[in-house]
């Protein structure tokens, strides 16, 4: 087969075989078993350990949500933000951090209440000044030539934060290499490692293994396939054919992911649909879209004991951050939906027993230009700021450098505040799968271009 064709075979194993269950939606019953598997959760394997993917869609603006709060930083800051500008945030409004290993006040956005206590309790690090790169860039080298692909382009930066490839395409992100080289620790239950609440996505896709895809709300089940008579024959029909041998392969790939996803379903199903003691309380106020996606991976982590799921990798996602006009408002009615899930997430991990082995954390398209534009908003720029969060985490800290917020200064790309990145994501990305398992021989399939910088962990988990 020409590459062409196995190119096309993948795309669309990817795009239209990801295990959805094939528009499954909920039948079965089985309250009881999700029921006994709670019980059991407290005492859940040690071994077990998942990564959660946030992704911000269309780049939040860093410099908005992390300010310096001493007198000479904040003073910077609202030199190019004025209070004309549309998009200052008063210095009374940031709620007050302090990094531990940096002794420098910070304040978060006024709608990020939550997440300033998780960094207070030591829950949370503020990873700083991260983005894609080919090797690490000076203002000069930039000048040179020396950027990712199509670097102000959402699309493609999209893609380069979910690959870590920054030079060409790729069919491949990663999260889904990182469950390449983790798959064998799942293989006696045969739960897929990555789990997908926004369809199919780069980040999850990879080499050898697909993800399950969940949804938001409603069930996993064969609609129309469970119950009477004649729902159970046309189950029976169903495996019937999908059981039938094929010299297309194509076929045969549909119908060994169409038996899979029906195997699945018996799992998932019950999981979804039913109510579960130990994560719902803290979500039972929240009516967001992000809260939902993450109360769903909640309950699927609660329910580990059943999946028999040893490592798992959740992709969700919340957006627009593309923030051209009307930033103060819009910025702060995603942070207003974002803050109070990632914390009643967290909350609801430890209830789960998976406090120390559950790490989430957030990527987006890439930060905005600290010079305003027109309309209150911003235009589209480079290096910003991320959260990681868990009990794992060296949390009350900041990692790496913080921009000068001074345009055309030695940390701006051009003049307008873009901000060189201090990390690339593929360290960002090392650091969180060396907590998870990945052996330093395998580190470079994963994230080929890790080489290219100086270190690949951090330090930002324990």
């Amino acid at each position: 087969m020409d590459q062409s064709r196995q190119t096309s075979r993948r795309s669309f194993l990817r795009n239209a075989l990801a295990l959805s269950s094939m528009g499954l939606a909920s039948r079965l019953d089985l309250v009881n078993l999700i029921a006994t598997a709670e019980a059991q959760t407290a005492a859940a394997a040690s071994s077990y350990k998942a990564l959660v993917c946030v992704f911000m869609l269309g780049g939040n603006d860093g410099n908005n949500t992390i300010i310096p709060l001493d007198t000479a930083g904040y003073a910077s800051y609202a030199a190019v933000r004025t209070a004309a500008s549309g998009i200052q945030l008063p210095q009374a409004s940031l709620l007050p951090i302090e990094p531990v290993n940096v002794g420098t006040p910070y304040g978060l956005h006024p709608s990020l209440g939550e997440l300033q206590a998780l960094f207070s309790a030591g829950k949370m690090a503020i990873v700083a000044n991260v983005g894609t790169l080919t090797q690490p860039t000076t203002r000069a080298q930039y000048s040179a030539g020396i950027q990712p692909d199509a670097l102000y382009s959402h699309a493609d930066q999209q893609a380069q934060w979910q690959s870590a490839i920054s030079t060409a395409e790729s069919s491949t992100g990663w999260g889904g290499r990182i469950a390449d080289q983790v798959a064998a620790l799942n293989a006696s239950s045969g739960f897929p490692v990555v789990t997908t609440l926004d369809g199919s996505v780069l980040f999850t896709a990879g080499v050898s293994g697909l993800p399950l895809a969940i949804p938001t709300s409603g069930g996993f089940a064969a609609q129309g396939y469970y119950g009477s008579a004649v729902e159970n024959a046309r189950l029976a029909a169903l495996k019937q054919l999908l059981a039938q041998t094929s010299s297309n392969s194509l076929v045969t790939s549909f119908n060994a992911i169409g038996n899979q996803a029906l195997s699945l379903s018996t799992t998932v199903n019950p999981v979804v649909t039913s109510s579960s003691p130990l994560v719902d309380p803290y979500f039972t106020t929240l009516t967001s879209n992000i809260a939902a996606q993450l109360h769903q991976v909640a309950k699927m982590i609660a329910a580990r004991q059943t999946t028999g799921a040893v490592r798992q990798i959740f992709f969700v996602q919340i957006g627009s951050f593309d923030t051209h006009s009307n930033q103060l408002n819009e910025q702060q009615a995603l942070f207003a939906d974002l803050s109070p899930a990632l914390n009643a997430f967290y909350q609801a991990t430890v209830a789960a027993g998976a406090g120390s082995d559950v790490t989430t954390f957030t990527i987006s398209d890439f930060n905005r230009t600290f010079q305003p534009s027109s309309g209150g908003g911003t235009d589209h720029a480079w290096g910003n700021h991320h959260f990681v969060i868990g009990d794992a985490v060296n949390g009350g800290n900041m990692y790496g450098a913080f921009p000068q917020l001074v345009l055309g200064g030695p940390t701006d790309a051009e003049v307008r505040g873009r901000w060189l990145p201090n990390f690339a994501v593929d360290q960002y990305g090392a650091t969180l799968a060396k907590w998870f398992g990945v052996a330093p021989a395998a580190m470079s399939k994963v994230f080929p271009n890790l080489a290219s910088f100086p270190s690949s962990d951090l330090g930002f988990m324990s």
